[in-house]
């Protein structure tokens, strides 16, 4: 508890967003060191700076009660609604995103992306109006609130449009759900649209999905109209997943095939995933040493510093150099949910399960795009993807649940006074 102004920090949430975010810049400096140099030699330099910026913004709002961040909750959501239109106005582009409007751009200097920012605003927002309800939300329609606070940012992140991103928005809206206590049937009827629209390729697996989905709706129990709304979604997602498909430019079309079968096109869409492949396959245990890994050196292996950093780690440090940055997001995550367990409020344990459902789908879909088990969404690695805006919102969500824990119960256990 906070005593005389000075707070009690949870020494080891920060300790080991510390070391991930050394080891992250460390990497950045390794994808640097190619046979033919490049602008991302010097990469690791801005990192560090916008490293020391987030640690000073995570101190400033550490410093801050967690009522004040509440308070200042709905306009920090405005704000973020109100930029995100800018950005379909002025946004631009930047590096193999040339064609988004993901970055805020004045007097010709890049800002960042206020989408990172977003990401935290939305969290406290949507943790604003699911702490107001006494009970969780057992039906549809009583998760329309959750649905608007979590659908406009997201439509105007996929006008950018910006995939990513809007998985990672779904990902906290169904993870901040469930700490709420929504019970998983709801949750399953709730994406279940989504699933038939994604397995309606395979007439057998949608099949199969659909005759799950009305057992499921005949043991849940949903109201009449949500029932026939349900079974309606699905059909007409089953149904229109060919005509879409049919609608898609050949290249969209050929992403999703090379997923499936990155041999289908290696020298095009399927590239990325296979050049990761072989780097992660090539590294061993021990991993070929410290900034002398082949596929990066020699440049086969694309966006090395930023989507694909997570390769770096697997060639050059083997497996052992994977376990330990694993092992480490691992621990990160059960800090976080203790801190969500011990919160003080509703409130504040919804923020710190949505920052862990921010960090947490940010990790699966990284480290699954370079193993080709998620399609390539160009999303960075938590505290290791080159990125200023990333890196300072990673510290500003370690900042708040700093806050959160040094106000939360379970006394002193694990955290030094500051």
């Amino acid at each position: 508890m906070s005593r005389g102004g000075r707070i009690r920090l949870d020494w080891p949430l920060v300790a080991t967003a510390f070391v991930l975010s050394l080891y992250g810049i460390a990497v950045v400096y390794s994808a640097g060191q190619t046979d033919v140099p490049t602008a991302v030699a010097h990469a690791y330099r801005q990192q560090i700076v916008w490293f020391a910026l987030g640690l000073g913004a995570a101190y400033l709002v550490s410093r801050a009660s967690v009522r004040l961040l509440e308070w200042g909750t709905v306009p920090a959501y405005a704000a973020t609604i109100a930029v995100l239109v800018l950005l379909l106005f002025v946004g631009r582009g930047s590096g193999t995103a040339a064609g988004t409007k993901s970055w805020l751009v004045v007097g010709g200097v890049r800002l960042g992306q206020p989408s990172e920012l977003a990401k935290i605003t939305v969290v406290m927002m949507l943790a604003k109006v699911l702490a107001a309800n006494k009970n969780a939300p057992r039906s549809l329609v009583e998760l329309w609130k959750p649905g608007v606070i979590v659908g406009l940012p997201w439509l105007l992140i996929m006008l950018q449009p910006d995939l990513g991103t809007g998985i990672v928005f779904v990902g906290i809206f169904f993870v901040m759900l469930f700490w709420t206590g929504v019970r998983w049937e709801l949750l399953v009827l709730l994406a279940s649209p989504v699933v038939s629209l994604v397995l309606a390729f395979s007439t057998g697996l949608w099949g199969a999905w659909f005759l799950l989905l009305l057992a499921l709706v005949v043991w849940y129990k949903p109201y009449v109209w949500e029932s026939v709304f349900l079974v309606g979604a699905n059909v007409v997602s089953g149904v229109v997943a060919p005509l879409i498909w049919n609608h898609l430019e050949p290249y969209r079309q050929a992403r999703f095939k090379a997923f499936l079968d990155p041999s289908s096109d290696p020298l095009r869409t399927g590239y990325h995933v296979i050049q990761s492949q072989v780097a992660i396959g090539s590294g061993g245990w021990l991993g070929k040493g410290f900034t002398m890994g082949t596929q990066k050196r020699l440049a086969f292996l694309p966006e090395q510093h930023t989507d694909f950093i997570f390769s770096v780690v697997g060639e050059e440090l083997g497996f052992v150099g994977v376990t330990v940055a694993l092992a480490l997001f691992g621990f990160l995550f059960y800090r976080t949910v203790r801190v969500a367990a011990r919160a003080s409020d509703s409130y504040s344990s919804l923020v710190a399960f949505g920052l862990l459902g921010l960090w947490f789908t940010h990790v699966m879909e990284n480290v699954g795009m370079t193993l080709n088990l998620t399609p390539v969404t160009g999303i960075p690695l938590p505290f290791f993807s080159y990125g200023g805006s990333f890196m300072f919102s990673c510290w500003l969500a370690v900042g708040i649940l700093a806050r959160i824990s040094s106000e939360g119960r379970g006394g002193s256990e694990g955290q030094i006074a500051l």
